[in-house]
């Protein structure tokens, strides 16, 4: 999954580095666990799309995990909580979780 060129994943700044496992929050780096940090990846790949819940389980926890998708949305909330936007990672009633592309109009909506 990615090059050592390819370039980040990034939403505002907050920024994603495949090859080198690093996100950062305004220049800040932030440690993720693994799982928080193929969570931000899949929602960042697909940014502006929602993603189902289980979609997310199947890609991050494997089609054998034995849990609920009650699984990601607490690690939705802890991400949240670690990268300080809680506006990135909007949650869709009934559907999933969406990362937002433009985090300066979502910030500005909730004002």
């Amino acid at each position: 999954m990615g090059s050592l060129g390819e370039p980040p994943l990034a939403a505002g700044d907050v920024v994603l580095r495949r090859a080198a496992h690093e996100v950062e929050v305004g220049g800040e780096p932030v440690v993720l666990t693994p799982k928080e940090f193929a969570l931000l990846d899949a929602l960042l790949e697909n940014a502006g799309a929602v993603v189902t819940r289980d979609e997310l389980l199947d890609r991050i926890w494997g089609g054998a995990f034995p849990g609920g998708t009650r699984t990601v949305d607490v690690h939705v909330a802890q991400l949240r909580r670690k990268l300080g936007r809680p506006e990135l990672i909007r949650t869709v009633r009934g559907a999933g979780y969406q990362a937002v592309e433009d985090l300066s109009a979502a910030a500005s909506s909730r004002s």
